[in-house]
């Protein structure tokens, strides 16, 4: 009876055990990914609209800086009528760095063309608008590139870019908005 051996349970992991633990580690290590990429698109994001936050802010600190363009009638007001989308900027105007001695004028096609060169720079496709606008965001909380040009109501600075992730090639609705003062001076 030597051939014949009582079989014995050994203690250890089947086949079905591994192979289970397998996926359930696979499955936690393709969940990290997915959150990981997740928060690197939100910084990214993040980055962007901190971007054109000081991109807006820069454009509003410039205006209050020229007191005297932004004293002129709405039609005449060079930072009102700035609305740029796109990559062909408007021709250098002269530098008005340190002591150039710039008027009101000057200073205005200054500041709007360094802003403009900062926005194709930093947002390929991106549209900034500088108007007078009442309107409030809509019940999305998405405002709208176009402008109430109101009498006294309050100058606004509009942001949007292109999200690649769009079908559209058109600048999404702005995505940084800042209003600069409460009406007409």
């Amino acid at each position: 009876m030597r051939g014949h051996r009582a079989h014995r349970h050994c203690p250890g992991f089947t086949l079905v055990e591994v192979l289970v633990a397998l996926f359930v580690v696979a499955l936690g290590v393709a969940g990290a990914a997915a959150v990981q990429a997740v928060a690197v698109r939100a910084a990214g994001e993040a980055g962007r609209l901190a971007d054109g936050m000081r991109l807006v802010d820069s454009l509003a600190q410039r205006m209050r800086a020229n007191p005297a363009a932004m004293a002129l009638p709405d039609a005449a007001n060079p930072y009102l009528q700035f609305d740029f989308h796109g990559a062909v900027l408007p021709t250098a105007p002269a530098s008005c760095y340190g002591s150039a001695g710039c008027g009101p004028a000057e200073l205005a096609a200054f500041d709007l063309f360094e802003t403009a060169a900062q926005l194709a720079g930093r947002f390929p496709g991106g549209r900034m608008r500088v108007c007078r606008d009442a309107q409030a965001p809509d019940a999305a909380g998405l405002l709208a590139w176009d402008c109430t040009d109101t009498p006294g109501a309050p100058v606004a600075v509009k942001l949007g870019w292109h999200d690649r992730r769009a079908a559209s090639d058109a600048p999404d609705a702005p995505a940084v908005f800042l209003t600069i003062g409460a009406g007409a001076p």
